[in-house]
Order: C-alpha cells, then structure tokens, then sequence
C-alpha cells in the first residue's frame, strides 16, 4: 500500500525550468519501480519517464527526452522530475506512480499499481 503525493507544478515560461518531486508513504524496495505519466486536456494520459530503484534502468519519451531527467532519493522516498527547455506541449497534469513488480516499461506496458493525484505544468508562450 503506498500513497503518493506530488508537488512542483506551476506557470513557467517556454524555454524555462521546473521540477517537480513525487513523495511515497512508505519506504520503496528493490522490486519498486517508478515512472511520471502525464495527461494533457482532450488527450489521452501518455507516459513520460520511469526509474528502477538503483535508478541504473531509465526509460524517456521520445517527446521529453535530452529535456527533462529523472532521478529518485530511496532514503527520502521521493522521486524527482527535473524538466528543462519545457514547451507549451508540455503543459498537463502530472503524475507519479509507483510499479511494484519492476520498472515501468514498454514490456509491460508501462503498467503501474500506485498513482498519485497530480500536479499541474502549465507552459506559458
């Protein structure tokens, strides 16, 4: 059982710089991976980025990657999403979630069993 809750979000310009950090209520273990989705109005939630606990497997949408970095602090149960270069286009809701078998991933699915109730990014032009 793990409760997630996100903070971060915010109005920034385009072209500028934002993170957003993901904190779990319990400790993770090593069979808990952790991704960001994102769902932008009238459009489907999408995925964005995954971490494995080690953070030595890191998955990144194509939209996103060289932009943003994912990164996670095991002793402070959190995980972080540093966004940069950010873009109108990335402007939605953002989620943090939690796999419990493993890394969020194309063989998967990118399936997660925890979520959060989101952030929003809005990117101003």
């Amino acid at each position: 059982q793990v409760q997630l809750v996100e903070s971060g979000g915010g109005l920034v310009q385009a072209g500028g710089s934002l993170t957003l950090s993901c904190v779990a209520s319990r400790r993770t273990f090593s069979r808990d991976g952790m991704g960001w989705f994102r769902q932008a109005p009238g459009k489907e939630r999408e995925f964005v980025a995954a971490i494995s606990w080690t953070g030595g497997l890191r998955y990144y949408a194509d939209s996103v990657k060289g932009r943003f970095t994912i990164s996670r602090d095991n002793a402070k149960n959190t995980m972080y999403l540093q966004m940069n270069s950010l873009k109108p286009k990335d402007t939605a809701v953002y989620y943090c979630a939690v796999r419990t078998e493993g890394t969020p991933g194309p063989g998967n699915n990118y399936v997660v069993n925890y979520w959060g109730k989101g952030t929003l990014v809005t990117v101003s032009s």
